[in-house]
């Protein structure tokens, strides 16, 4: 009988994407650059908006296992995903489905009015991606990118701290460059499978992507560069020497190009930032120099 309840409690877990949480975490960026992440109540409301979103996004992961269920089980990893592999029932998806999506909409509302309004605006976008807007090219990705434009949007509202221009260009390019590597994964199984995970898919091919990707490292890359030596940012850190977070920038961005075109595994940059040691010490180091220079 234990056994049984947990296997069922895994099988639930990969429904609900835990892993895919780290996401969320874009919610905390808003206080982090304000060197306000020593102010509780800031915190503890940005820790329950993070709550909030990851319940939702759960929801909306059922959702998009639900639509590409037949798609899944032609694909070489997706296949094993519970719904696609048959481990738990359609209805009983659908009911855990309604419950995350009603707990964190409530748990949203029970902190921010207009948060919430934010978090149904991020569901009611899925769900239009995942009935339609996911078969047309080019939005496919930016809608994905918006999702993050959204959570930090959230992260503001409910800590009542002001985005700057840069955060929100930032974030949004550096998305966009994800969602593109994501595309590439999939063209590359239509190249060496033939079988389309996507119908829009159509619209891709691989020249196309790879050359979009460079354009959107690029740009990033340039975007930090202006961020990290702008008057503005200097005055308000106090410091001449935020240019110097750009090589872990660089250094992440390369190494993701890396992980994209030579090892062909760039399917799911959540599990690429789990489990690749390089990125790992990129980001910590980025966050370690930022850390020095907003608060001690």
């Amino acid at each position: 009988m234990p056994n049984l309840i947990f296997e069922k409690i895994v099988i639930i877990f990969k429904l609900i994407r835990p892993h895919q949480y780290i996401k969320n975490l874009f919610i905390f960026m808003p206080i982090f650059f304000a060197g306000q992440i020593g102010d509780s109540e800031k915190i503890f409301n940005a820790f329950m908006a993070f709550l909030a979103f990851s319940f939702s996004a759960s929801a909306i992961y059922i959702l998009n296992d639900y639509k590409d269920v037949q798609e899944d089980r032609e694909h070489p990893n997706k296949r094993n995903r519970p719904l696609a592999s048959g481990a738990i029932s359609l209805k009983n998806a659908l009911f855990l489905m309604c419950f995350f999506a009603i707990v964190g909409i409530s748990l949203m509302t029970a902190f921010s009015f207009h948060a919430s309004a934010i978090l149904v605006s991020y569901i009611v976008l899925n769900i239009a991606y995942s009935y339609g807007l996911k078969h047309i090219a080019i939005l496919d990705v930016t809608i994905i990118a918006i999702g993050f434009i959204l959570r930090i949007f959230i992260g503001s509202v409910i800590t009542g701290i002001p985005l700057s221009q840069w955060i929100v260009i930032m974030t949004f390019l550096l998305a966009l460059f994800l969602a593109l590597a994501k595309r590439r994964d999939d063209v590359l199984i239509f190249l060496e499978t033939k079988k389309k995970m996507r119908k829009v898919i159509n619209d891709y091919n691989l020249k196309f992507v790879e050359g979009a990707m460079m354009i959107m490292a690029s740009v990033t890359i340039v975007a930090y560069i202006l961020y990290s030596t702008s008057v503005e940012v200097v005055q308000r850190l106090q410091s001449e020497y935020v240019y110097l977070t750009s090589l872990f920038v660089i250094l992440g961005i390369i190494r993701y190009l890396q992980i994209t075109f030579v090892e062909n595994k760039s399917g799911s940059p959540t599990k690429i930032v789990i489990k690749d040691m390089f990125l790992q010490i990129t980001i910590v180091a980025w966050v370690l120099h930022f850390i020095l220079l907003l608060y001690i």
